[in-house]
């Protein structure tokens, strides 16, 4: 991954950081937490965590958790659209070279921000799938393929059960799914 100077590697070290929960501000912090308290109150949870991500934008947490909250309240296109800005947010905070080439190998195990891109791509995938996007599922899953040869996020499941839902096959039929790694080709 070639990078662009010293302001590059000062955002992109922030951005890492954040992608595991470093780097936020006590302010944002108690937002989300606070968020998280009222989890059973939605229309009172939401606001806080909108709260968060406008206060920081650009760091990795408040869109987790906003997500989070979609997600887990069954939103799934909300999840889907929050999901879209954490990989341009990922993709900004990456730099304009990220993706000419895939990460080595090193990168796609450790770099937290490199980690943090391929696991939305993979999430955008799943709920594509599960908003019946197979097409939108298909370009993201080939696109985790190219990044990703080697399956360190898992990807590869997810288009071994798109592909067998664009064959036809029943769900109650016996698969051999393989343990990791993309075994077919994505079309």
């Amino acid at each position: 991954m070639k990078t662009r100077g010293l302001h590059f590697d000062d955002d992109l070290a922030v951005f890492a950081e954040g992608a595991i929960g470093g780097g936020l501000s006590p302010q944002v912090s108690a937002l989300i937490t606070q968020a998280g308290l009222l989890r059973h109150l939605p229309t009172q949870a939401l606001p806080l965590l909108e709260q968060a991500r406008a206060a920081a934008p650009r760091h990795p947490a408040p869109l987790i958790a906003l997500y989070r909250f979609h997600f887990y309240g069954h939103q799934l296109a909300q999840a889907r659209a929050v999901g879209e800005d954490a990989l341009a947010v990922a993709r900004t905070a990456l730099g304009p070279d990220f993706g000419d080439a895939p990460p080595s190998d090193e990168a796609a195990r450790g770099n937290a921000a490199v980690r943090f891109y391929l696991f939305t791509l993979k999430g955008l995938a799943y709920l594509n799938m599960r908003l019946d996007a197979m097409e939108e599922a298909a370009l993201l899953l080939k696109e985790l393929r190219r990044l990703d040869p080697q399956d360190h996020v898992g990807g590869a499941l997810l288009f071994h059960v798109l592909t067998r839902h664009q064959q036809g096959a029943s769900t109650s039929a016996a698969v051999d799914y393989p343990v990791r790694g993309w075994s077919a080709k994505i079309p």
